[in-house]
């Protein structure tokens, strides 16, 4: 008989298991992780993410896309929730970009300020690896490289619509709208992605 073992407070980030169970922010996370020998499953409660806060991953590493009928584009890899969606914030928030990958660096870059949908991101933009802005996210804002587990702060000086990505990842399908707004709202969230048990060929494709 398998026997279940329940711990609390693991990351998901420290274990490289995904959530199976829960979903709304500020809502409890339950991760399988890697079994131990044949008859020894574990389970690892995680929080979900802190309110004001984005959380970024690659598409592929399990937050998965989301075709959008709104911004007529397929958004991925930031989250306010769970899994990929569009972002929200109100003007002037203060928020904590936490990259939420176990093994890879991302970043969080403006690409540009739109009026509104469509959301039409460029083919080949030039994405700052360097951090620019200076903490005040609005039009050239870039975080600069985030490790696994690790967060940036970022105040939403300017209210907009701007189109975000990945410097590292863009061409992977990690790009999104992020609102700042009055009433701006997260979007609808993709739905979780099948697991991928391909070996990368390179690891210079998948960024630092």
């Amino acid at each position: 008989m398998g026997v279940a073992l329940a711990l609390a407070g693991l990351a998901v980030s420290a274990c490289g298991g995904r959530a199976i169970t829960g979903g709304a922010a500020g809502e409890s996370q339950v991760v399988m992780l890697p079994p131990i020998g044949r008859d020894l499953l574990v389970y690892a409660v995680t929080p979900a993410l802190e309110k004001d806060t984005i959380g970024e991953e690659r598409p592929d590493e399990g937050l998965g896309t989301i075709k959008s009928g709104k911004w007529q584009a397929t958004l991925g890899g930031y989250t306010q929730q769970r899994y990929s969606q569009s972002l929200g914030f109100k003007p002037h928030t203060k928020i904590t970009i936490v990259n939420l990958s176990h093994s890879i660096t991302h970043t969080l870059d403006v690409v540009s300020e739109i009026k509104g949908p469509p959301a039409h991101f460029p083919a080949n933009p030039k994405l700052s690896i360097p951090a620019k802005g200076h903490g005040l996210f609005q039009s050239g804002y870039a975080s600069g490289p985030i490790k696994p587990g690790k967060s940036v702060t970022v105040t939403l000086v300017k209210a907009g619509t701007y189109l975000i990505g990945c410097a590292f990842h863009y061409h992977q399908g990690m790009h999104d709208v992020i609102v700042i707004a009055p009433h701006a709202a997260p979007g609808q969230q993709a739905t979780p992605p099948p697991r991928s048990t391909a070996t990368p060929t390179s690891r210079s494709s998948y960024g630092p």
